[in-house]
């Protein structure tokens, strides 16, 4: 993972991923409802999480499927720790995965509402080094707003798989 300062064009580089597997909640979200969305998708993973005694393995994350217009298909959940063991689906909560392969990566400093600007860094890389962008791309939510009130402290790491 890298860091950069707020303001600044942050630091991409690549990586090779393993899958992860996932426990998620997906729907197709109007992006003015994605708070909302994710509040909720959160904590239906984490209550069907310990109901089933999964293993929470990593931050929040919300992977899109596509590139997001006024809608979005998006899942949102937390990595876990091994393949969730129930059929099926969980108070709508259900098994997924963060894919296999390499991927560009950045750490993005400040408020939500400025991640286009670090997904439009992450494009520019790929386009200068040649690379296809994959159909899906994700973000690990690693600060806490509640915790954290300033935005500007925020911090996101992108992560998109290259095609």
């Amino acid at each position: 993972m890298t860091e950069t300062n707020p303001g600044k064009t942050p630091e991409i580089k690549s990586t090779q991923l393993d899958e992860q597997p996932t426990a998620v909640l997906r729907e197709t979200v109007p992006m003015n409802a994605l708070r909302e969305f994710f509040g909720r998708a959160y904590q239906a993973v984490m209550t069907a999480a310990e109901q089933q005694q999964v293993q929470l393995a990593g931050p929040p994350f919300a992977l899109y499927h596509g590139k997001p217009t006024d809608v979005v298909d998006v899942e949102a959940g937390f990595p876990v720790a091994a393949p969730l063991p129930w059929p099926g689906d969980q108070g709508g909560v259900t098994a997924g995965s963060l894919p296999s392969g390499r991927a560009m990566e950045a750490m993005h400093v400040g408020p939500y509402e400025k991640l286009p600007d670090t997904y439009g860094a992450i494009t520019e890389k790929m386009r200068a080094e040649g690379l296809t962008p994959g159909n899906v791309m994700w973000e690990y939510y690693l600060t806490d707003p509640a915790a954290e009130p300033n935005p500007g402290a925020w911090k996101t790491l992108v992560v998109w798989p290259v095609a």
